[in-house]
């Protein structure tokens, strides 16, 4: 199984990296999965305006990232939430992929994961990625908020520490693997 993951930010040092990284290595130690961590950086262009995509059609990393979609098996995101809602560079390049087909996202069964410093966890954001996911062709077989990261994820070890957001982050994970 060849799996996507990535964090749904573009700070270098994001908590959604750490934990999407660490779900991922999971994933390949207990189901075999062939894991390809994406860097939203390397995704970066201009700001999506329908007159940029008139003027000069649809970037190149727009159709990279669309096709790294297309060739996974299945998908792990860690939504960063900023205000209650997506990143500005995840909704740019969503955006823009969404202009190659509405269909970003092709089938592909999903995990969503989100995190923050505080007691909401990134609830806002995952609640607005799971409400949107079949109007964009993801399957979401579970999701997963780990509030409080700093209290539950041991930076210098790259893991959960509280056992029963490890124990769901697991059984979320097996539902990519079954």
């Amino acid at each position: 199984m060849k799996v996507l993951a990535f964090a749904a930010s573009n700070t270098k040092a994001s908590i959604n990296k750490q934990l999407v990284t660490h779900a991922a290595g999971l994933l390949a130690a207990n189901a075999g999965a062939d894991i390809e961590l994406l860097d939203l950086n390397d995704f970066e262009m201009p700001i999506y305006s329908i007159d940029r995509e008139v003027a000069n059609g649809i970037p190149e990393p727009a159709q990279a990232f669309y096709n790294k979609i297309g060739e996974a098996d299945a998908v792990l995101i860690s939504f960063g939430e900023f205000n209650g809602n997506y990143s500005v560079a995840y909704k740019n390049i969503f955006d823009w992929a969404s202009r190659i087909d509405k269909e970003v996202y092709q089938g592909k069964p999903a995990v969503l994961l989100g995190t923050s410093p505080g007691p909401g966890g990134a609830q806002s954001v995952l609640s607005l990625a799971e409400g949107s996911a079949g109007f964009f062709a993801m399957d979401v077989k579970a999701t997963l908020s780990v509030p409080s990261f700093n209290d539950n994820f041991d930076v210098e070890k790259g893991e959960l520490t509280n056992p029963e957001l490890a124990e769901q982050l697991k059984q979320a994970l097996a539902s990519l693997a079954g």
